[in-house]
């Protein structure tokens, strides 16, 4: 596996042209109504709008991500898929081997305060024995890894490419962790390469996750059927986005794709709605944090192709036959202000739950939230596979 050192470079014109559009923004006009009841609120939208023209430092931000160990792979051999990944080498007498991977809209930089964590414990108190070597690949068509060629890579086939990744790295044997679209990804793993993952974390469970329900022998609980009525209801009210995202992800691209306060108020809104942040984003995510995220969507140009993870994963759902299983043992955090709350037996139904932990705060992005929680947790389930 062909492998390069990678550094961030945006070309000065890019940043010009970001400023021209930010000035130059069309704002809609809208009844007057409660703020954020329809979705990105206006005063706040014009507000981070205004900062991210005029006060927001990408060179400074740009600096700081550099200072990550960043690669770019080509997976699969040649004309295999180009991968973007950081990859952090543990400060330990034998780190583990761990890939975590991101969601939407997130991307590899919800990790940094997390890779502290796991890569060094013994600065924040912890054991030096818990290391791990963390790998965080930016999934194809986020960010600076490029769309795949052709149609078809949902989060199964990019379960085969972190394999890959992975074993090109020399790792035969590791875990994985994930969010959102993250939590697929991993789960994909854990079906598919059982040989080589030994175990997963999860702090999600992708909304097409569907195990086989035999009415007869095991029928919903009580607590399961709450949980499916708590999705729809969630679904019907707050899944908008996704449903464009899985139906028509090129017409959403056309105008986010164009429209810098678009895309902050396409994403941005969604920082606030998922998080345990009280309303309030600046509780939980600085101007700076956010602008990060909107920008690396924006000098990629990434925003139509991260979309279209949302079709192939429509295309190819979780869904398990009676009797499957999945081998290796997972564990689940379970957020209080995540956007949805699984009991422990709808996960029973297919997978072997060796630890699951209701966590006292934190919300979807639960590696910015609350890394320092999300990190022990971690450390607590991998530590059964260490030598």
């Amino acid at each position: 596996m062909n492998i390069d050192r990678f550094e961030i470079r945006v070309p000065e014109d890019a940043l010009d042209d970001l400023r021209r559009r930010l000035h130059a923004t069309r704002w809609a006009n809208a009844t007057p109504s409660p703020a954020w009841q329809q979705g990105a609120d206006s005063a706040w939208l014009r507000e981070l709008v205004a900062y991210w023209a005029d006060e927001y430092d990408w060179r400074a931000a740009e600096r700081a991500l550099n200072g990550l160990p960043q690669f770019m792979a080509e997976v699969g051999g040649a004309g295999g898929q180009r991968v973007h990944f950081v990859h952090r080498r543990g400060a330990g007498p034998k780190p583990y081997p761990l890939v975590i991977t991101h969601g939407w809209p997130g991307s590899f930089i919800e990790f940094d305060a997390l890779l502290d964590q796991l890569c060094d414990p013994a600065a924040s108190g912890a054991d030096p024995a818990d290391a791990f070597d963390v790998v965080v690949p930016s999934l194809p068509g986020f960010a600076f890894s490029p769309a795949p060629a052709a149609p078809g890579t949902s989060a199964f086939q990019i379960a085969d490419l972190w394999a890959a990744l992975m074993r090109g790295l020399g790792y035969e044997r590791f875990g994985a962790q994930g969010g959102d679209l993250g939590a697929g990804v991993s789960i994909a793993l854990a079906a598919r390469h059982s040989q080589a993952v030994e175990g997963i974390h999860l702090n999600f469970l992708p909304g097409t996750y569907e195990p086989s329900v035999d009415a007869a022998q095991a029928p919903l609980s009580p607590a399961e059927q709450d949980y499916l009525r708590e999705k729809a209801d969630w679904v019907a009210l707050e899944g908008g986005y996704a449903h464009m995202h899985t139906t028509r992800p090129q017409t959403a691209a056309a105008s986010l794709n164009d429209s810098p306060a678009g895309l902050a108020a396409w994403i941005g809104e969604k920082f606030r709605a998922w998080s345990d942040c009280d309303g309030v984003i600046e509780r939980r995510f600085s101007k700076d944090t956010l602008l990060t995220d909107l920008s690396l969507y924006w000098f990629t140009g990434s925003i139509g192709t991260s979309m279209q993870m949302y079709w192939e994963n429509r295309l190819q759902p979780f869904r398990f036959a009676a009797g499957q299983r999945v081998v290796p043992p997972v564990a689940f955090a379970r957020f209080p202000k995540e956007i949805n709350h699984p009991p422990r037996s709808w996960l029973e139904r297919v997978f072997d739950v060796a630890q699951w932990t209701d966590m006292p705060r934190g919300g979807h992005f639960a590696a910015m939230e609350e890394p320092d929680l999300l990190a022990a947790d971690i450390r607590r389930f991998f530590k059964r596979f260490r030598e």
